[in-house]
């Protein structure tokens, strides 16, 4: 029997259902990253089969952002272009999942009619049971979980511990979309933690939207320290790496677990959204400009080699060209060594929703373009210092089309960092630790050879 005429009949057999092949985008953040692997993995445990190539799937999962307008369009546009595909016979199913339907669930049908479910974030557990009802097959009596299905490769991958958000930073929708805080058990973490490392993952990268309160809801006290000692016992794992560190909870005792542990990447990444007293105020951002100075030449002072990634806020509304012209300055002192900048972006149901004096497009378009000028300058010169090292990196992929391995460093996290593309001597392979000296750069990676 064909797909076709297996599609036309109105039952099935659950034999007949696992013919069909699964595929999913992923949109948004590494926390929406594991959440989708998640789910691929109780899919997979179920029977169906995964595939990277829309082409082949017969059902596809939209895994949605929606913290901005950006990320909303982002999914609107990938949904929109999913119902062409079903229209057009290319695809039997389409399920949406994220934070879009979490965020909009009461007219995520009048807006995509040819979308077959929505699923709001907690019921992404039920997900082989959604796609048994949308096939009217009799539901199973059990689902296990499965193993998560890794979508980066295996050389490096996210542990969630901990979702949802108990800050409330006037710009924000996480907490109404993703709830409170709350903390995954320490041994449920390692668990996960083992079984990742036995499957070759060679780098843990931790993230929650606060790390750093990570424990305080469960345990009562921070336990992110004892969380990442645990972690690092574990044997075959060769790097941790600590993600979205909320500067008011970068502790001394952090840090100096970050340099003094052999297996901590030397590395931490620490959103200060803005620089100005008033503006950090309306934020409700909990440091001064006077603590987050201070903060930051503490972490460059003492701790030299850790690298400080960051994330700011350009167009915030009450934002005058003063206190743009602060945070500018501000970038130029503290040479922070990566920094991401985003325009406001203005989202019903804040509180800077309601504020007075937003800024046009066209004014953040602009401030956005003169802020990321100012950093790309730095991390240029900070790129030019690094030609001529040897620096030791986990190599990720190989590129077939130019050659080149693709790696990563210990103060460069992947993805949103440079990279380093080498060319093999030939003992390297994917998965390896490696020595690599760097002879140039070309805006995006470093460029270097295998030693």
């Amino acid at each position: 029997m064909t797909k076709k005429e297996l599609s036309d009949k109105k039952t099935m057999t659950k034999k007949e259902l696992l013919t069909k092949k699964v595929s999913a985008i992923s949109l948004g953040c590494d926390k929406n990253k594991v959440d989708l692997e998640k789910l691929l993995g109780r899919i997979k445990e179920y029977g169906l089969e995964i595939t990277a190539d829309i082409s082949y799937a017969d059902i596809v999962i939209v895994n949605t952002c929606a913290f901005i307008q950006p990320a909303e369009e982002e999914a609107i546009s990938n949904i929109i272009e999913m119902e062409a595909l079903k229209q057009n016979g290319r695809i039997e199913k389409i399920i949406v999942t994220g934070c879009f339907p979490e965020r909009h669930y009461s007219e995520m049908k009048s807006l995509f009619p040819d979308v077959d479910a929505f699923l709001k974030i907690k019921d992404n557990i039920d997900i082989c049971k959604t796609i048994e009802q949308l096939y009217e097959l009799p539901q199973s009596k059990k689902y296990n979980e499965g193993e998560r299905v890794l979508t980066s490769g295996n050389t490096y991958a996210y542990l969630k511990i901990a979702d949802g958000c108990n800050n409330v930073c006037s710009y924000c929708t996480i907490p109404r979309i993703r709830g409170r805080y709350i903390s995954q058990p320490i041994d449920e973490l390692v668990a996960e933690a083992k079984n990742l490392v036995s499957r070759g993952v060679q780098e843990i990268i931790l993230v929650a939207q606060d790390t750093t309160r990570y424990g305080e809801d469960l345990y009562g006290e921070n336990k992110l320290v004892d969380l990442c000692k645990k972690l690092c016992k574990i044997k075959d794992l060769k790097y941790l790496r600590i993600h979205y560190a909320y500067p008011e909870k970068v502790t001394k005792q952090l840090l100096d677990f970050i340099a003094n542990e052999d297996k901590m990447c030397k590395y931490i990444d620490i959103p200060l959204q803005h620089i100005d007293n008033e503006i950090l105020k309306s934020m409700r951002r909990r440091l001064s400009e006077q603590d987050t100075r201070n903060l930051i030449n503490f972490i460059k002072s003492n701790y030299p080699q850790i690298s400080i990634r960051s994330t700011f806020i350009v167009g915030y509304p009450g934002e005058t060209r003063q206190k743009f012209n602060k945070l500018c300055h501000f970038l130029k002192e503290a040479e922070i060594d990566y920094a991401g900048f985003f325009p406001y972006s203005k989202e019903q149901n804040t509180a800077s929703y309601y504020m007075k004096k937003h800024l046009s497009q066209r004014t953040k378009k602009k401030r956005l373009k003169k802020a990321q000028k100012i950093q790309e300058k730095i991390m240029f010169q900070k790129a030019n210092a690094l030609i001529g090292r040897e620096i030791t990196v986990l190599v990720d992929k190989f590129d077939e089309n130019t050659g080149d391995y693709i790696a990563h460093g210990q103060n460069m996290s992947p993805l949103v960092d440079f990279g380093v593309r080498f060319v093999d001597n030939g003992s390297v392979k994917i998965g390896d630790v490696t020595k690599v000296k760097i002879f140039g750069f070309d805006g995006a990676d470093y460029l270097g050879e295998a030693l």
